[in-house]
């Protein structure tokens, strides 16, 4: 199959089973999206769900935030994974939210990255989710899949060489999705260490499933 049609066939799937796909982190505005995503690096969307509603409660906005301690903040997250490290990210991000863009999450690439605890992969998630921007974020799901499906060469072995390998082929309005599209595929039909193949109903556009079971 042509790398064409595979995105093709990509598209075509996904638009009809998943076509309303979005984050399963639980959000109420900007703001509390980029805290949750922040908070997600290297721990399950499940957990932040769980620790998010009384962190909300008490930081509702930048300002808070910005007014507290990292020892504070501690509190909130101690059950996150690496939670020392995000209090401090999470107090200098809200003061670099007052303090440099008037208590409102921007915009930019270029801006979000200027955050504390704000990378290219939180800063794309960011820009797609909340501003529907053509962005795509690479984590960990992304990676592996758009790799197995055969989406993005082998020798694109960075999360940005992936990051620009899908963006070229798939059109600006289906980014977004694209980017739900593969981690919920990762993260419930397309697992690390045991991918459920005889259960996926994409095996006829998979180079995985092609390679490993076709001739089954």
């Amino acid at each position: 199959m042509q790398k064409k049609e595979r995105f093709q066939a990509f598209m075509d799937h996904f638009s009809s089973h998943f076509p309303e796909a979005e984050t399963e982190l639980q959000y109420g505005n900007p703001y509390e999206l980029l805290v949750a995503v922040v908070l997600s690096a290297q721990c399950t969307d499940k957990r932040i769900n769980q620790v998010t509603p009384k962190l909300f409660q008490r930081f509702p906005n930048p300002a808070a935030l910005a007014e507290s301690s990292v020892d504070e903040i501690f509190s909130y997250i101690r059950s996150v994974s690496y939670p020392n490290n995000k209090a401090k990210h999470l107090l200098g991000l809200g003061q670099r939210i007052v303090d440099a863009f008037a208590g409102d999450v921007p915009e930019t690439l270029e801006d979000l990255q200027s955050l504390p605890g704000v990378g290219r992969k939180t800063a794309n998630v960011i820009a797609s989710v909340i501003y529907n921007q053509p962005t795509m974020a690479v984590d960990t799901h992304v990676f592996r899949v758009s790799h197995r499906l055969g989406l993005v060469p082998k020798n694109a072995t960075t999360p940005l060489k992936v990051e620009l390998a899908l963006v070229k082929h798939l059109p600006d309005e289906v980014i977004p999705r694209a980017h739900h599209w593969l981690i919920l595929h990762g993260r419930y039909i397309c697992l690390a260490r045991s991918p459920k193949c005889e259960a996926c109903t994409i095996q006829h556009f998979c180079a995985f499933y092609q390679k490993n079971h076709g001739s089954k």
